[in-house]
């Protein structure tokens, strides 16, 4: 009988609640966007180009990230960043009041936050999921919606009880950082590679025939790892999946609004139930992946999320737009975490693969805004989201390049 180690057990849990603070966050600055418009006065080009501070600061950091996590290790990484992140919302609950430059830097620190704790929990899952044996990866992303769904029921509550902006964001700060600060006491080292999650009967097979990676290692293969076809195609594999996840986020609340004229609380519900649809395809979705495949399961859920965003977008009344924002959430759901554990295929090259296809997939989020809020101004923003459909269809045209690499890859790659 095998016996799951302690440490990893913890990791794993350490690892939900990083994922899911992030989602928290992420969603409690979505959910108030719509009266930070109001506040500020913004077209939709303007609140695009206002959302495109936050992805420029993702890419800013992501593009690093890779040698970041290489240095300092996931741990350090994650709970640097969810301080950094709470400052940041911190100065954004503030600063609404006194003009759009004050949004701004709070975004763009915010972004630079995000983009290095993204890369670096996804590492720390690859790590745990590859000493459990299996599936877990989309599980944790789970976790990053469940705090989506809890930050935009709050948010919705805080919108209906008619709470300031000032006080909902400034008090979620706070308990993002002090929470992530504690949680990733629980890591397990980056250094321990894949290593069983199991005791076996021979305490001194533990490890044996693993390789340990050094940080030094990671930090030279980081650069070189942007040269790899393989992994640039998961990289924009990703992006079409992170586009149609990030307008999600960004617009469905003021599309309801603007174009099925919905009140904002109702907005803000239709928002959550994008997200709570997106929870449960990640929470279910790891026996799919088991049973049947990355490449299937994805390609079936990029048509799903196909025909609900064609129902969002057609549909006469605002509860056809309800249905479609729930197939647009559930089909979206396994696209970011199954391109991030196909990054993630070979521990000796994780961290750097994990940094480069993050780094493209946030080229989503910083196109994706101005994008949706220039087509807006001319089509509404609820016509505007034809542009997710095309990549969508990009997304099923590339699913192949997620399937898991083959031992006889892994072995020859560790050899080079």
């Amino acid at each position: 009988m095998t016996i799951v180690v302690p440490e990893v057990r913890a990791a794993t849990r350490a690892v939900y609640a990083a994922f899911i603070m992030a989602g928290v966050a992420a969603a409690s600055w979505a959910s108030r966007i719509p009266q930070v418009r109001d506040e500020l006065e913004l077209t939709p080009s303007r609140l695009g180009l206002v959302l495109l501070a936050l992805a420029a600061g993702s890419i800013v950091s992501l593009l690093i990230a890779g040698q970041i996590v290489a240095r300092f290790g996931s741990s350090r990484t994650v709970a640097t960043m969810g301080v950094l992140l709470g400052v940041a919302l911190f100065s954004i609950s503030i600063g609404y009041e006194f003009g759009v430059v004050p949004v701004v830097i709070g975004l763009f620190a915010f972004g630079f936050a995000n983009g290095a704790w993204d890369v670096a929990m996804n590492v720390q899952g690859a790590i745990v999921e590859r000493r459990l044996g299996k599936s877990i990866m989309p599980r944790f992303h789970a976790g990053f919606s469940v705090g989506t769904v809890a930050g935009a029921l709050v948010g919705a509550a805080a919108v209906a009880l008619g709470l300031s902006v000032t006080v909902h964001l400034a008090v979620t700060a706070v308990l993002i950082a002090v929470i992530v600060v504690f949680s990733v006491r629980a890591f397990v080292p980056d250094d321990a590679g894949p290593m069983p999650a199991v005791t076996p009967s021979d305490p001194t097979m533990i490890g044996s025939n693993t390789p340990v990676v050094t940080k030094r290692e990671r930090f030279r293969n980081a650069v070189s790892t942007w040269r790899e076809p393989r992994t640039l195609l998961v990289g924009v594999f990703v992006l079409a999946f992170a586009f149609t996840e990030g307008a999600g986020i960004d617009w469905i609340s003021i599309s309801m609004i603007d174009s099925y004229g919905t009140s904002a609380a109702v907005g803000t519900l239709a928002f959550a139930l994008f997200l709570s649809a997106m929870t449960a395809g990640r929470w279910f979705g790891p026996a799919l992946l088991d049973r049947y495949g990355r490449v299937p399961v994805v390609r079936v859920l990029a048509a799903v999320s196909l025909g609900g965003l064609a129902l969002y977008i057609l549909g006469p009344a605002a509860p056809f737009a309800f249905v479609g924002a729930l197939l647009w959430g559930l089909g979206a759901s396994l696209g970011f975490p199954v391109g991030m554990s196909a990054a993630a295929d070979d521990p000796a090259h994780a961290a750097a693969r994990v940094s480069v296809v993050a780094s493209i997939g946030y080229c989503a989020f910083l196109g994706g805004p101005p994008l949706i809020g220039f087509l807006g101004d001319h089509m509404t923003v609820k016509n505007a989201l034809v542009a997710v459909a095309v990549l969508l269809i990009v997304s099923l045209t590339l699913a192949g390049a997620v399937k898991p690499l083959p031992e006889a890859a892994l072995e020859e790659e560790r050899l080079v």
